[in-house]
């Protein structure tokens, strides 16, 4: 694991700094090179050697970014080239690529957050660039104006930078961050460093003699800000997250810069013979130090958290500050008499904002530096962007939605509706008996194969046989189950018969509340089996109804033959039936002809649409959005292609001209089948044979489906019988093992060896049982029978 040190700038280990500096995220090693290869190579196609040498810069970035250094300005540099690269592949890859990332929380080093999530590490890498650019200003001189100069400028970097994380990187997370990165903390890490930024105004005014007045108004721009950063850093969320001593150093340094403005506001004042409102303003920052003195005394109480260095300035002002208060008090007194002011009366003091927000344009537009000296060439510049694999697997979506689930479907709908109309009329089945007088259509044919092969009429009356003895079998296992129960209820009553009350033979949990549950699957398997015997029935029956066609079909193809009518030749010899007919034939040659043609036309339309490539246009685009573009980080939108979709799209629009037309001819066509057929319906009425055949042929057809549908019935259902014979026999062993485990109970409790039978239990609540000793006095030593549960009787 990599992990920062602690800096030397970093305010919580540095008493002389009077500044707050934030420390670096610590992360665990992590590797981009094989993960990265294996999606090159499974989601681009592309050979991910061709990568190999960005895959070991990217490798090296992360390490360097996150090496165990000291806090310098190489450290801000490798934090910010990495940032950069990521933004850039951010493009090329999705965010979870597949690659995990753990990172500390900064200030809370057992917290940490994980996940397989781009945004994320580039959020993390981004805080560690806020912590580089406050560390750095951290470490300036206080007392070189240059220095403060350079400070100055870093902290409005780091503030820019939290800010920047906070509005716009951190929404973009797909994981639980830790609360270092939460909103409330990075607003109040955003105020700190403002608040410092200008703090380092101030301190550089002071050592160039601004004008009192000035240096007032930045003073209290300061308090201002750490007042914000305070309201910040006390929400309820961050208590464990700010860093001890924080918030109380923030409000020192609030009261501390209010007192300073009311005292430079003060100084003026002197300058301008305003000795009444000197006095007031001194008044004032007296106050000001009176309650930094309660939270410097609240500090120590606990746990001394502030630094030395802060607790030296605030005691040096309040010595300063309560010296010219009674100095002025004792002149105005003496000598001016001008009228002191209320506080309240006295004008406020109008802040001088000089700090604020900036963002370092390398973070806001890091392409722009990108194959620059600040982020070097980008990386993986020649794999194709992740958007664009994206757009290209949505247009495929488009088209197949629009090809397969619109204009196919709407094909193959039509020839359906033709299918339909054509079955409706027993067509072509009424012509082949005109067409094919001699010999059997392909589909009896087949079905009679099937139908031997199975066994015929025998096969399924076999496996009808089969289902109702499993039913009954079934039914003997649910009534040797409940004879069991019943058998354990009546000697149940009969250990009660006579029992003292409060004795353990009274106290005995009773029968019917112990086979509740028995009863209940008894109850419950009743229902199945006669459920399914009402189905074998019904099964049965539709087989009883069809075995004479069942018989025929599981009998030899000339045997079949034989018995459908046959016609040697056309019976129609009527000139105009004849026409009839041909016309009708006609049809029916333009109706196969048409669906032969619309199947060529379906096959077209998937070999445009297997052949309709958008990548390639995809690319172009791109290529020139990139050519306009001042930045390699181009951010793509889906929303950005669909003027493209819809280009590419139709070349679809005239195959929605094509099915109306084939709507319409096929109406057409239909009508006139239809009209063929009444003609020839009416011209075949005179002639029985062939009207014979023709029934023939349809009651066979429909007996070769009937059979198909009963011969799936009985094997599902003797599946069916064979898990429920499993499922009915633990049942009968179960309620057969709980009467067993009674009856033992119940001989224990009558205070008897087993084999023998107690009087109590030789009677039931109507007189004795049969067969035991108040009967058989002559018969000793009962001996319980296996075979037959709950039953006793004495050995031959």
């Amino acid at each position: 694991m990599f992990l920062f040190k602690p800096a030397a700038a970093d305010g919580t280990a540095n008493e002389k700094s009077m500044l707050l500096a934030v420390t670096f995220k610590a992360t665990a090693k992590t590797v981009y090179a094989k993960a990265l290869a294996e999606y090159i190579a499974s989601s681009y196609a592309e050979p991910p050697e061709a990568y190999r040498d960005d895959l070991r810069v990217l490798d090296e970035l992360r390490e360097a970014a996150t090496a165990a250094l000291d806090v310098s300005p190489n450290v801000l540099k490798r934090n910010t080239r990495y940032y950069g690269q990521l933004s850039f592949i951010l493009s090329k890859f999705p965010a979870d690529v597949g690659i995990g990332f753990t990172w500390h929380n900064a200030f809370v080093a057992e917290s940490e957050a994980s996940g397989q999530d781009l945004y994320f590490e580039r959020a993390a890498v981004l805080f560690n660039i806020g912590a580089a650019y406050a560390q750095l200003a951290c470490g300036e001189s206080p007392n070189d104006k240059d220095s403060l100069s350079r400070a100055f400028g870093h902290f409005q970097h780091a503030a820019g930078v939290f800010g920047h994380l906070r509005q716009k990187t951190v929404a973009e997370c797909r994981t639980q961050l830790t609360t270092d990165m939460s909103p409330h903390m990075l607003s109040m890490l955003e105020s700190l460093m403002l608040c410092q930024a200008q703090e380092c105004v101030w301190r550089r005014s002071a050592l160039s003699n601004m004008k009192d007045a000035n240096i007032a108004r930045i003073a209290a721009y300061v308090a201002d800000i750490y007042d914000s950063a305070i309201q910040s850093a006390s929400q309820g969320s961050l208590s464990g997250t700010v860093p001890a001593g924080w918030l109380d150093h923030m409000r020192v340094k609030m009261l501390y810069f209010r007192a300073e403005a009311q005292s430079r506001k003060a100084m003026d004042c002197l300058a301008n013979s305003q000795y009444g409102e000197e006095v007031a303003r001194l008044q004032a920052a007296h106050e000001c130090c009176n309650q930094i003195a309660e939270v410097v005394a609240a500090d120590q109480r606990w746990a001394q958290q502030l630094r030395t260095a802060v607790l030296e300035m605030a005691r040096s002002q309040a010595d300063l500050i309560g010296g010219n208060r009674k100095r002025a008090e004792h002149d105005n007194d003496v000598i001016y008499l001008d009228p002191v002011p209320s506080a309240s009366a006295l004008t406020a003091i109008v802040p001088y904002k000089m700090a604020q927000p900036e963002v370092p344009e390398i973070v806001e537009n890091p392409g722009k530096f990108l194959g620059g000296e600040e982020l070097g060439p980008p990386l993986f510049r020649g794999l194709v962007p992740f958007v664009i694999h994206q757009a290209a697997s949505l247009y495929e979506d488009r088209k197949d939605q629009l090809v397969n689930k619109d204009l196919i479907a709407a094909l193959d709908e039509l020839t359906a509706d033709c299918e339909s109309v054509l079955n409706s009329l027993n067509l072509p089945h009424s012509l082949e008996a005109i067409q094919k007088p001699v010999g059997l259509p392909p589909s009896i044919l087949v079905g009679a194969d099937e139908i031997r092969s199975e066994g015929g009429f025998i096969g399924i009356k076999r496996l009808m046989d089969s289902a109702i003895a499993a039913n009954a079998a079934g039914a003997a296992l649910l009534a040797a189950a409940e004879k069991a129960l019943d058998a354990e209820a009546g000697e149940d009553q009969c250990v009660r018969l006579g029992a003292a009350a409060g004795s353990a033979r009274a106290q005995r949990p009773e029968s019917c509340e112990l086979t509740v549950a028995f009863r209940a699957e008894v109850a419950k398997y009743q229902d199945v089996l006669a459920r399914a015997r009402e189905s074998d029935a019904a099964i049965k029956a539709h087989v009883d109804t069809w075995g004479q066609f069942f018989s025929l079909l599981g009998s030899p193809r000339d045997e079949i033959e034989r018995q459908v009518p046959q016609t040697t030749t056309n019976p129609i010899t009527d000139p105009h039936h004849s026409q009839i007919v041909a016309r009708l034939q006609q049809y029916m040659s333009e109706v196969t002809l048409m669906k032969r043609e619309r199947l060529k036309s379906v096959e077209k339309l998937r070999r445009i649409a297997a052949e309709d490539d958008i990548t390639p246009a995809l690319n172009e685009e791109m290529q020139r959005l990139a050519a306009q573009s001042a930045t390699p980080i181009l951010q793509f939108e889906l929303h950005q292609f669909e003027d493209m979709f819809a280009q590419h799209l139709d070349k679809y629009i005239t195959w929605r001209t094509y099915i109306d037309e084939e709507r319409m001819a096929q109406s057409e066509l239909l009508d006139s089948v239809r009209e063929a057929n009444q003609a020839f319906i009416v011209a075949r009425s005179s002639h029985p044979l062939l009207q014979q055949r023709e029934k023939a042929l349809t009651n066979l057809d429909a007996a070769v489906k009937r059979y198909r549908e009963a011969s799936f019935n009985l094997h599902d259902g003797a599946r069916f019988y064979a898990s429920l014979e499993t499922e009915l026999a633990k049942l009968k062993n179960g309620c057969e093992d709980f009467a067993m485990a009674r009856h033992l109970d119940a001989m224990e409790l009558m205070g008897v060896a087993h084999g023998e039978t107690p009087a109590d239990l030789a009677r039931t609540p109507d007189g004795p049982i049969p067969g035991t000793r108040s009967q058989q006095q002559q018969r000793p030593n009962l001996v319980w029978d296996p075979s037959m549960p709950l039953k006793y009787k004495a050995p031959k």
